[in-house]
C-alpha cells in the first residue's frame, strides 16, 4: 500500500488512557465513522499476545473502511499481522532497516523535529514524516516542541508528506494553516472526547479548512 497524501489528513493515534468500560476496537470504529483517514495503533504496555490479537482485529476494521493501518514502533508485530506499515521515532529502528524488514510496499513513517532529521529519514526511505510536538502536549512525557517556522522549513525541504502532531485540538488546528503540512495526527482530541465520532468529524472539517483541501 502506497502512502498517499490524502490519507494523512486526519491521522488518529490510539491510546488506552480513556477506555473506561469501552473497547479500543469500538473507539477506533467511532473514529473511522467520523472520518479518520489513517490509524496508528500505539501500545506501550500491552503483552505481545493481546497486542497481536488487538492489532489483527483493528487491521481488519481499517480494511473495511479502506483506511491505512500502521503499528507504532513494533516492527515485529507489524510483520506478523501484515499491517500496512509502521511508524518509528528517532530512538527506534532506523528507516532503512525497517524497510529491509518490511519490504518495498509497506508504509514507513518517521518522527522528525529538525530539517536534518527529516532529510535523513526521506533519504533512507520514509514515506511520510510525523513532526512535533507543534503545541504543548500531555500525551508524550518527553515531547519537545517544534516551532511552526521549523515545521514550515521541514515541509519545504522534503518531497514526502508531513503530518503535524502534538497538542492539536479543534481550537488550534487553524494556527497550522500555511505551514505546508498534509495532515494532523491527534490522540486526545479524538479518543479523550465523550463523542468520538463527532469529535473526529469536526476535526476533519477544521483540518480540511486549515489545509485548504
Amino acid at each position: 500500500m502506497n502512502c498517499v497524501r490524502e490519507s494523512l489528513m486526519l491521522y488518529a493515534v490510539t491510546d488506552r488512557a480513556w477506555l473506561g468500560e469501552d473497547t479500543l476496537y469500538h473507539q477506533v470504529e467511532q473514529a473511522l465513522k467520523g472520518g479518520a483517514t489513517f490509524i496508528q495503533l500505539r501500545e506501550k504496555n500491552l503483552d505481545e499476545e493481546h497486542f497481536l490479537e488487538e492489532a489483527r482485529e483493528i487491521k481488519e476494521l481499517c480494511r473495511q473502511y479502506q483506511v491505512p493501518f500502521v503499528i507504532n514502533d513494533n516492527v515485529d508485530i507489524a510483520l506478523k499481522i501484515d499491517a500496512d506499515g509502521v511508524h518509528v521515532g528517532q530512538s527506534d529502528m532506523e528507516a532503512g532497516d525497517v524497510r529491509a524488514k518490511l519490504g518495498p510496499d509497506k508504509i514507513i513513517g518517521v518522527s522528525a523535529q529538525t530539517v536534518e532529521q527529516a532529510l535523513l529519514a526521506q533519504k533512507r526511505g520514509a514515506d511520510y514524516l510525523g513532526v512535533g510536538a507543534v503545541f504543548p502536549t500531555g500525551s508524550k512525557a518527553d515531547a519537545t516542541e517544534v516551532e511552526h517556522e521549523v515545521l514550515r522549513d521541514i515541509c519545504r525541504s522534503v518531497k514526502i508528506p508531513v503530518v503535524a502532531i502534538g497538542g492539536i485540538t479543534r481550537d488550534n488546528v487553524a494556527a497550522l494553516s500555511g505551514t505546508g503540512i498534509d495532515g494532523i495526527a491527534v490522540i486526545s482530541a479524538i479518543f479523550a472526547q465523550p463523542d468520538i465520532e463527532t469529535a473526529a468529524r469536526e476535526l476533519k472539517k477544521r483540518a480540511r479548512e486549515a489545509l485548504k483541501v
